[in-house]
């Protein structure tokens, strides 16, 4: 998976999360998942940051897509930067 570490938005900034991930009330106890899946974004990132491969997560987990895998980082960017807005008001 290509990542754009430049300042731009790049890949991951440019990316809609927003298509691939929802929170439903009574799933996952509403945390964001995979549209149509049970998978947590949670889980993904948690996997990600400790070193997982995304081609393994995959495998591991067929509903899972790349998309979702940079998704997931697109997600995790704003919420980010929305926390930053917050902490610099």
């Amino acid at each position: 998976m290509s990542i754009d570490r430049g300042c731009g938005r790049g890949i991951i900034g440019a990316m809609d999360w927003q298509q691939h991930i929802e929170r439903v009330p009574g799933v996952m106890l509403g945390k964001p998942v995979f549209r149509g899946t049970r998978i947590t974004v949670e889980f993904v990132l948690e996997r990600l940051a400790q070193g997982a491969v995304a081609e393994d997560l995959i495998k591991s987990h067929p509903t899972l897509t790349q998309e979702h895998i940079k998704a997931s980082l697109a997600y995790a960017v704003s919420v980010v930067r929305q926390d930053e807005m917050l902490l610099s008001k």
